[in-house]
């Protein structure tokens, strides 16, 4: 499943002491997170298991143990129990919402294109956002509000597609739930600021893949599949987390939040490129009004910390 939805650490800017290119190794590590993500919709189309949640368990499985070897790589065996320690309820809460989303990723990539399921995660950070005014009533700037009515004209006109049976109704239904999914744990981990967030989506596989085990119709796969799966599982999700809560910190928030939007631009492509999946026309004309709008609000974002930080200095 993609995840350049995945919640931002609460970084508002850089350290000042900093190096240069310490930021960047930092755009570098994000940059490689984005492509790595940006290839699960195309792996996911060469598997060949027709039970959904066969792949869900695998891969889940295989992105768990990645995880794990990197926490106990990185902190070593106690620092990886205490950040286990310290994740509380909210890091339950987010480890639930990626187990949602993780599954649904697979899933819906059986009623709908890959397009459809990157592009509407796009307008993850506005839709936290909107949940965030909605349940807290924090305080949303005009900007915001311009681009989250734009998100969701751009929503409408691909979800559009489903109406007149270009693609299933289905897929775009789970597809929003993936990025409502992302949405809430963004809120959650902005709230509670000391979140760290690979022991929740660490978590979070490994209930996907508890709840996949029982609804999974076999475990067998053809070893070409299992390859595949290793390759979803540790590759596209394990590694490229890795790389994204390695540089995220690095960089502001912002920055790294604009470098993740080439997973929903070069997802299409690679689709495209190997298996011809041509994005239907409302699913292109809503994507790049979503893209459109995140990009121009990412980089007035971006501009607004870049003044924060230099008053602070």
């Amino acid at each position: 499943m993609s995840i350049s939805a995945v919640p931002l650490p609460p970084v508002a800017g850089p350290d000042p002491v900093k190096t240069t290119s310490e930021a960047a190794i930092g755009c570098l590590l994000v940059a490689g997170a984005a492509i790595a993500w940006s290839t699960g919709g195309a792996l996911t189309r060469f598997v060949e298991a027709n039970d959904n949640w066969t792949i869900v368990f695998w891969r889940s499985v295989f992105a768990a143990l990645f995880l794990l070897c990197f926490m106990l790589v990185r902190d070593g065996p106690r620092g990886t129990w205490r950040l286990f320690q310290h994740m509380g309820l909210a890091g339950l809460g987010v480890a639930i919402c990626f187990a949602i989303a993780s599954s649904c990723f697979i899933i819906a990539l059986s009623y709908t294109t890959v397009a459809n399921v990157l592009l509407l995660q796009a307008g993850v950070p506005l839709f936290a956002a909107l949940i965030s005014w909605i349940l807290f009533r924090e305080r949303i700037s005009s900007a915001t509000w311009i681009a989250i009515a734009v998100v969701i004209a751009g929503v409408a006109i691909m979800v559009s597609d489903s109406l007149d049976g270009e693609v299933s109704p289905i897929g775009d239904m789970l597809a929003l739930l993936i990025a409502i999914s992302f949405a809430i744990a963004t809120v959650i981990t902005r709230r509670k600021a000391h979140l760290r967030m690979t022991p929740a989506v660490f978590l979070g596989v490994v209930i996907a893949a508890c709840v996949a085990s029982t609804m999974a119709g076999q475990f067998s796969t053809s070893a070409r599949d299992f390859v595949l799966l290793f390759a979803l599982g540790a590759v596209n999700l394990g590694l490229g987390l890795a790389f994204f809560v390695s540089g995220a910190r690095l960089i502001p928030s912002a920055l790294a939040a604009l470098i993740s939007t080439l997973e929903p631009v070069l997802g299409p492509v690679w689709v495209w490129l190997l298996h011809n999946e041509v994005p239907a026309p409302r699913t292109i004309i809503g994507g790049a009004i979503i893209l459109c709008a995140l990009l121009l609000h990412l980089g007035w974002e971006y501009r607004r910390q870049k003044r924060v930080a230099a008053v602070a200095r």
